[in-house]
């Protein structure tokens, strides 16, 4: 009795067939597309549900993934919290088209995100602290800010100087938003100048600066706070490092724009570990918070 390579061959029927293994050809498709992903940093394969409970964070190198404005909140608030200041949309001051409309634009960017434009505004409790929180969303259009985003930041702003609740930021963004012209660059002025007014009252701002942070988010209100803190290794400055370069036509130091070489150069208070992130900004609100909101 002769053994050829035709021991090994399964026959029909000895695997199940169905829609979860295939149809019934004898040949076993393994379904695992979509369940992993690759570190960026480090090259490494993972599993995605060992790095959702990782807080998107690699096991191995501890590259910071992107995540979103949602996850962003309820990473940080207690559960319970109320998202507010929902169904503000662009209206398209410019009726602006490049390569395509920028209404074409906002309608897919809404569509793959669920939400109306690039920010989430969200009144809750981070441990024993009420507070007010804006996280801003890099998958719609690069968390460009707009008149919406801008309009929306302003309103966290106020919410928090009319109650004395501490105001925090989440940052996430390319810059400006080009489709909307001027109107995105008065967002700017805008909302540093609400910011002033929050100062005035004496209500802590906290700005969480995430990757990337970039253009007139970083030349404004992403700078402006009591407390400026960063994760690692995220991008964060005004023009890109090959802007700058061929600029000034000189080659950068290592690390430059990354948090923290900012850090090391005093611009930012701290770069803080995603898993740390949440008791870290309590201990800052108990060190940060005035009699009156006590």
């Amino acid at each position: 009795m002769g053994f050829g390579m035709s021991w090994f061959k399964r026959e029909n029927g000895d695997y199940p067939s169905g829609p979860e293994n295939g149809p019934d050809t004898g040949e076993r498709t393994v379904r695992t597309e979509g369940l992993w992903t690759k570190c960026p940093g480090c090259r490494a394969t993972i599993w995605k549900a060992d790095l959702e409970a990782n807080l998107h964070v690699c096991p191995k190198c501890q590259h910071h993934f992107k995540i979103g404005a949602r996850q962003r909140i309820e990473m940080l608030l207690e559960p319970g919290f109320e998202l507010v200041d929902m169904g503000l949309r662009s209206t398209d001051p410019l009726d602006f088209t490049d390569v395509k409309p920028y209404k074409q634009r906002l309608r897919k960017a809404q569509e793959q995100t669920g939400l109306d434009d690039a920010i989430l505004n969200a009144l809750g409790r981070m441990g024993p602290h009420d507070v007010v929180l804006s996280a801003m969303e890099y998958a719609f259009i690069g968390g460009s800010m707009g008149a919406v985003v801008g309009e929306t930041i302003a309103r966290a702003v106020d919410r928090a100087r009319e109650t004395r609740k501490p105001l925090i930021v989440v940052a996430a963004s390319g810059g400006a938003r080009m489709m909307e012209g001027v109107v995105s660059l008065m967002q700017m002025a805008k909302i540093s100048t609400t910011l002033a007014q929050l100062d005035d009252v004496r209500v802590p701002y906290i700005c969480l600066l995430t990757d990337p942070t970039t253009g007139g988010v970083t030349a404004s209100f992403a700078m402006l706070g009591d407390l400026n803190i960063a994760e690692p290794g995220a991008l964060i400055g005004f023009a890109g490092p090959r802007v700058i370069e061929q600029t000034i036509r000189q080659k950068l130091p290592e690390g430059f724009q990354r948090s923290e070489f900012l850090l090391e150069k005093g611009f930012l208070d701290a770069v803080v570990h995603r898993k740390d992130l949440k008791n870290y900004l309590i201990r800052a609100l108990e060190f940060m918070r005035t009699p009156a909101a006590a």
